[in-house]
């Protein structure tokens, strides 16, 4: 899977457009708070954007391993095979493209996936801050004694 596929996969799922931000893609305005995948060439980054920060959670050497990461991040689950070709024909005004999931459910999902991310990055960064604290404890004496 390659940016442009997770791309119209997303779409095709209904996620709303503006809760994530995907190298080369096109897109809306994007939401303050959003899930990223960033990259090129053998360099692939995925997190969040949030409050004006990205918060790097992965990096990755491969494309398709990144972008199914963000897939699975957004939807759950496994991706579908996807031809990396659009559809020949897309449906007709009025015709349905397939099963249409709930883009509030969706929302609500991608959302509580991200709170549950910032959630556990949190208790990492106060475990760290936690352990340097205690090695400086037990340091000794002052510095320059």
């Amino acid at each position: 899977m390659d940016r442009f596929a997770l791309c119209r996969a997303l779409r095709e799922a209904g996620v709303p457009a503006a809760s994530y931000e995907i190298a080369d893609c096109p897109g809306v305005r994007r939401a303050a708070d959003r899930w990223f995948l960033d990259g090129h060439a053998g360099d692939w980054t995925v997190g969040v954007h949030e409050r004006g920060a990205r918060e790097v959670f992965e990096r990755f050497t491969d494309e398709d391993e990144a972008c199914r990461w963000l897939h699975d991040r957004l939807l759950g689950g496994e991706p579908p095979a996807l031809d990396p070709a659009p559809a020949s024909r897309p449906p007709a005004p009025g015709e349905p493209a397939g099963p249409v999931p709930d883009p509030e459910e969706l929302q609500r999902r991608a959302d509580a996936e991200l709170e549950a991310a910032l959630a556990a990055l949190g208790r990492r960064t106060a475990g760290e801050a936690q352990e340097a604290g205690e090695a400086g404890k037990s340091g000794g004496g002052q510095p320059g004694g």
